[in-house]
């Protein structure tokens, strides 16, 4: 790896609202080839490889990073979805009454439950949970992927369905009786005897033209995965322009922060150190062919080359070899992260949705090291 790139270390972090991650595929000291749904090869159908130290999602465990976000001061905790974890929904409701005021960031998934339904689910874990629901709007990033589920559209027209679910979604939740005739959804009657008692914050990302339009309309914190200052500050910009409502931001990141800068950089490395070339080369071809932009912003950062993984000051790409989606860290002594946290909130970001290798341990670090 090249040496890493330092900056000014600027002060404490103050401000900015903080969440943790629930790795409800799994969880381990390193990453791999199967890390976060990752496939074997072209054909998509060999067993996932799991190491001697994966630990699995079970219920025992996620709780156990759940009460520890809760008591450590996360605001809530991110749980991803897709074919390759557990479903969010069944497991975020399962951990309510395991934790007192941690919300849970669950993934909306348009297209695969219709929006009555949708905003009735959302209504019940509101009142169960007493409001500690956010929504994390899941367009899909993987044809291949929605196609398994049953989903046939293409990529824009899933995002055009999706501004037509929340639609639906929002009507739903007003408690007024209302009928729907649109492209994707035919409602005759429409009614949700029980809206929720706190409207569900929405949280949506994407990088393309198509998920800034939806994020317009419909996006009360608008997500990034945690490219350079720059470049995130680019699409704050864009999608302020655009935005049709007030609208917050938030940036996905993992972070492997210690004492000193020196012992951070060292675990990064440990975090790689088993992956080979064959590997690398197979997930960068697969997570190449997604048609999520944002995916393709998060590889082209390091082209899979060893050498080009410190993309900015302290932001280092190497997750992102092997790992689709969130695929950079935050590296470096507590007082270097804590510096470019700064940052990323001068550019406009207002939280910050965190992890690391493994997620137990690393929350601890990370809260202990840079929020206190």
């Amino acid at each position: 790896m090249s040496d890493p790139v330092t900056g000014p270390v600027t002060g404490p972090v103050t401000g900015p609202v903080f969440h943790w991650f629930l790795p409800t595929g799994g969880d381990d000291h390193a990453v791999g080839a199967g890390t976060h749904g990752g496939i074997i090869g072209a054909q998509d159908t060999a067993p996932l490889p799991r190491s001697a130290t994966f630990r699995a999602p079970t219920l025992d465990y996620l709780t156990q990073i759940a009460r520890a976000a809760d008591q450590l001061g996360y605001a809530g905790v991110l749980t991803p979805t897709g074919a390759h974890c557990e479903d969010a929904w069944l497991t975020t409701a399962a951990l309510i009454a395991q934790t007192r005021r941690l919300k849970f960031l669950v993934a909306f998934r348009p297209g695969l439950i219709t929006p009555v339904l949708a905003a009735q689910m959302a209504a019940t874990f509101q009142r169960l949970s007493e409001g500690r629901l956010l929504l994390n709007v899941v367009i899909g990033g993987s044809a291949a992927e929605q196609r398994g589920y049953g989903d046939p559209l293409d990529h824009d027209a899933r995002y055009e369905r999706a501004g037509e679910f929340l639609d639906v979604v929002r009507a739903a939740w007003s408690g007024s009786r209302f009928d729907h005739h649109g492209v994707h959804y035919d409602i005759d009657g429409g009614l949700l005897r029980e809206p929720p008692p706190v409207t569900p914050t929405v949280y949506l990302g994407g990088s393309s033209s198509a998920a800034v339009k939806l994020a317009a309309r419909h996006a009360d914190v608008y997500l990034t995965w945690g490219e350079p200052v720059a470049l995130v500050a680019e699409k704050i910009a864009a999608v302020r322009a655009a935005a049709e409502r007030p609208v917050r931001f938030g940036i996905r990141l993992h972070v492997i922060t210690r004492a000193t800068a020196g012992e951070a950089w060292s675990a990064a490395e440990r975090l790689i150190a088993g992956l080979s070339d064959e590997t690398i080369r197979e997930r960068q071809e697969s997570l190449r062919g997604l048609d999520s932009v944002g995916q393709r912003r998060m590889l082209d950062l390091h082209g899979g080359d060893r050498d080009r993984l410190v993309v900015a000051p302290n932001l280092w790409a190497g997750i992102g070899l092997v790992r689709g989606g969130a695929g950079t860290a935050l590296v470096g002594s507590h007082a270097e992260v804590a510096a470019r946290i700064a940052e990323y909130r001068a550019a406009g970001i207002d939280e910050f949705i965190l992890s690391g290798y493994p997620h137990l341990e690393e929350a601890y670090t990370f809260a202990e090291g840079v929020l206190r």
